[in-house]
């Protein structure tokens, strides 16, 4: 969840349609007569890994959609892997950013060199990197989809259409994953797919990190993630804390409308209220709402790392937007500020995608994670969310006891987190992690990956 865009929905200003229009040739190109097409290319001369591997675009032609895409086939048995989905957050960021900077294949140094990252995700699955809303990354469109209900559908079409078109992965089981505002996507996402009874694709469970889902709960733990209660050291002083304590119950009550009236005015103004009051002391400040443990370099744009400059000049280099097949976007950013306005003026941020959890938890089981020094999207909240979420095993989830997590060999003394499941649903805390947990606990956040996929804690 990028707050320095979220912002921006402080600014009561129309959206630009976006008329960007898709043309150019490709390597590749087939659809099946109803404006579905897909516009494949090989970027293997790139070197970001020797798997197989295609990029380009899944495109609407009827709508003026064009999601861009990277796959990478598993290192390790890709006849049998599964298949990750991996949508970024934001909203509006683009799955680039985890590609090259947590759990893909390849890093990019300062330097602009790749170098392999042994624990990337491709080590188990296949893994299809998507940028999506419409106007994220290299992805495109001419109306600006403004919710996660919206982009789910466009994902699920995307979905389906690249299924259809690489048959040989259509037998696959689907993981849905990825983070931050992704707590919002991934359900949504997940409960389109599964409304849909005629479908194709195999889902077989879905996991989101440090994820933004329940925003009433979550709004009542950045008072107390900053302020001393939620494992690191306070990080404002005691005024500033009061000031933040006195403004959740109006806080409260206005996202409480929101879930009751669902009025995109209430919930955009609860947004609005609340990101000022309980998010925006941290930011304001200066520090590091990402990983309090840690001091902010760059700016809140970059996420405070310095990981993302790096990204941004390798992505934007010609021979490699050629050979990745992008046509109609003429520069990468990590995040877009346009769609992260649209979300936050339709009133998405705070709307109740804990629901949607409830209801996919009826066929799939799910797992939301959390580095504990995040702020933004702290892991009080999402333990609260999920140990509050109304569900039939609501009862179960509540006496099962939370258990140290340990790699097989090695790794540190008494584990690198804890993790609570029963009934399908788990939630697990990664120790000295923040907001990007896959990328400061790479191979914690990788045995608990393929540990997950592998169903150790997702017995329904």
């Amino acid at each position: 969840m990028r707050a320095s865009v979220l912002a921006l929905a402080l600014a009561a200003v129309a959206l630009a349609a976006a008329a960007d229009t898709c043309t150019g040739a490709e390597a590749n190109r087939s659809g099946d007569g109803g404006g579905q097409r897909v516009r494949q290319f090989d970027p293997s001369k790139l070197g970001v890994d020797t798997v197989k591997q295609m990029s380009g675009y899944l495109d609407d032609d009827e709508q003026d959609k064009h999601l861009f895409y990277w796959f990478f086939e598993s290192r390790a048995d890709p006849a049998k892997d599964p298949l990750v989905l991996w949508l970024e957050g934001g909203p509006g960021c683009s799955s680039m950013l985890s590609l090259f900077q947590q759990m893909g294949p390849a890093k990019v140094s300062q330097e602009l060199e790749l170098t392999p990252n042994p624990f990337s995700w491709t080590s188990r699955a296949s893994v299809l990197f998507l940028d999506q809303p419409v106007n994220t990354g290299f992805s495109l469109g001419r109306d600006q989809v403004n919710s996660s209900a919206e982009a789910a559908k466009d994902v699920y079409a995307a979905l389906t259409l690249f299924l259809r078109h690489f048959p040989q992965y259509a037998d696959r089981d689907v993981h849905v994953a990825g983070t931050s505002y992704a707590g919002h996507f991934i359900p949504a996402v997940a409960a389109e797919i599964l409304s849909h009874p005629d479908r194709t694709i195999k889902l077989k469970s879905a996991l989101f990190g440090n994820g933004l889902t329940d925003a009433l709960v979550q709004n009542r733990f950045y008072q107390p993630m900053a302020c001393g209660d939620g494992g690191v050291p306070a990080v404002l002083n005691d005024s500033t804390c009061q000031a933040m304590k006195d403004a959740a119950p109006r806080c409260e009550s206005l996202v409480q409308s929101c879930y009751d009236t669902g009025e995109t005015a209430v919930c955009r103004n609860a947004t609005q209220e609340c990101s000022a009051s309980l998010i925006g002391p941290v930011g304001g400040a200066g520090l590091n709402q990402y990983n309090l443990r840690q001091e902010c370099r760059g700016n809140l744009s970059n996420f405070c790392t310095d990981s993302v400059p790096p990204i941004q000049r390798w992505l934007n280099r010609a021979e490699v937007r050629q050979s990745l097949g992008v046509d109609g976007v003429d520069r990468w950013d990590v995040c877009s500020d346009k769609v992260s306005l649209a979300f936050g003026m339709s009133g998405d941020w705070s709307r109740p995608l804990q629901r949607q959890v409830a209801a996919a938890l009826e066929q799939i089981p799910v797992l939301a994670f959390a580095g504990d020094g995040d702020f933004i999207c702290n892991w009080l909240g999402n333990r609260a969310w999920t140990d509050g979420l109304d569900w039939p095993g609501r009862d179960a989830f509540g006496r099962a006891q939370t258990q140290a997590l340990r790699m097989s060999e090695g790794g540190p003394e008494g584990g690198y987190g804890e993790i609570k499941a029963a009934g399908g649903l788990a939630f697990a805390r990664i120790f000295n992690a923040g907001h990007f947990a896959i990328l400061d606990q790479p191979e914690a956040t990788f045995d608990l990956f393929t540990r997950w996929i592998a169903g150790e804690w997702a017995v329904k």
